[in-house]
């Protein structure tokens, strides 16, 4: 494969689309026959940051191991695209939120300047992806700790970088790294819980999770998705193996009303597992999956469905980015997909009728960032709880 092409309906995650060219390693084809990219994330674990948050692993920092940036003069350290400038003073709140045009009324792009300690590219244009097929022998290279660090201290995510709209589940997504930052701040919230996860994509924030959870359903639909999830899983053994926390793979499709429980059907569920699922599960979690407003439909549908047949009060955590699009219905920037999010918990918090009470929040995003990603303010957190009316 000498080159990877996009087509114009080709959506790309912002996660990797800044990452050098000659450092994407591909390791294989899915069963659709797309590349299969390895990503190295690096924990960088601080035992000050673990005695302050009282539990181990309580802060660390996380960026890809093949890109780990080289903090400039005055820089503080500060991961690039975290929002600190030269001097490392925080650039993130100078930006404002809406869309920025130029003379004629289009949306204007503003580009990222390249920061200094930035390495001149030494590749081909952005536009041209040239993988790197990893030999056996490179595989059990990075199966031993990417030649640096302790095993404990590396976390791979196998992923593809370029997919039609349908199949953006398998790339990685800045929600999802947001919403595991969220998941390690508050460890004592997830300590020894049981866990659900809608639209887990590659199951990066169910991994996280299971560094606490007791039990993590991690759920998506189409087998080629749910087997990247299994193997995703078992890269990261080493992360989870010292909680206990187990992870189960299994298929929810938000538009059936039950649970398939098939055995002749990959990632089915058994009554056992279902009745472990109904009877402890008090977490749900669903990043990036509102993009689409059938999808969000769905997800509020069975996310209310599964509410009303948990045993126990639940708190749902929703990470959603706001996007701006220009539509040719309005001819001007809107947020449609996020304003359809909006619009589902206002009807949320509305209900009077039923047994439960669904409360919506946001959540601060002031909590600190310990993974490496650009957390811009589009970038939101959502809280729902659910409780039993008295």
């Amino acid at each position: 494969m000498d080159e990877v092409t996009f087509k114009s309906d080709t959506v790309l995650s912002d996660v990797h689309l800044y990452t050098p060219n000659h450092r994407h390693l591909m390791v294989r084809l899915n069963g659709m026959g797309q590349p299969v990219f390895l990503s190295q994330f690096k924990l960088l674990w601080t035992r000050d940051a673990q005695t302050d948050s009282g539990a181990a692993g309580g802060g660390h920092s996380a960026v890809p191991a093949e890109e780990m940036p080289t903090p400039g003069p005055g820089s503080a350290g500060c991961p690039r695209g975290s929002g600190c400038g030269a001097d490392g003073a925080d650039t993130t709140s100078r930006a404002g939120p809406g869309a920025q045009l130029d003379e004629d009324g289009d949306l204007d792009v503003e580009r990222r300047p390249r920061a200094v300690s930035d390495p001149e590219p030494a590749g081909p244009p952005r536009d041209k992806v040239h993988p790197m097929i990893l030999t056996q022998e490179e595989e059990d290279t990075l199966a031993d700790g990417a030649g640096e660090g302790r095993p404990q201290d590396i976390i791979r995510i196998e992923h593809t970088m370029a997919t039609p709209l349908e199949d953006v589940g398998k790339q990685v997504w800045r929600g999802a790294l947001l919403l595991a930052d969220y998941i390690l701040f508050q460890r004592d919230l997830f300590q020894g819980s049981t866990v659900l996860e809608l639209g887990a994509g590659t199951g990066l924030a169910s991994i996280v999770a299971a560094t606490v959870a007791r039990t993590v359903y991690c759920t998506d639909v189409g087998a080629d998705l749910l087997a990247m999830c299994q193997r995703n899983i078992a890269l990261n053994g080493h992360l989870t193996a010292a909680g206990g926390g187990v992870i189960k793979v299994k298929e929810l499709d938000w538009l059936q009303d039950d649970l398939c429980t098939d055995p002749e059907v990959p990632f089915s569920w058994s009554q056992e597992d279902i009745s472990d699922l109904y009877s402890h599960t008090t977490i749900l979690l669903a990043a990036e999956v509102f993009y689409d407003d059938d999808l969000t439909d769905a997800l509020f549908t069975t996310l209310s469905r599964l509410a009303h047949k948990l045993k126990n009060a639940c708190t749902a955590i929703l990470s959603v980015e706001k996007r701006l699009n220009f539509t040719l219905r309005h001819l001007e920037v809107t947020c449609e997909a996020y304003e359809h999010f909006r619009s589902w918990l206002q009807r949320l918090e509305r209900r009077e009728a039923g047994r439960l009470r669904f409360t919506v929040e946001p959540v601060e995003a002031s909590f600190p960032q310990l993974l490496a990603y650009e957390r811009t303010r589009q970038l939101e957190l959502w809280r729902i709880c659910v409780e039993p009316v008295t």
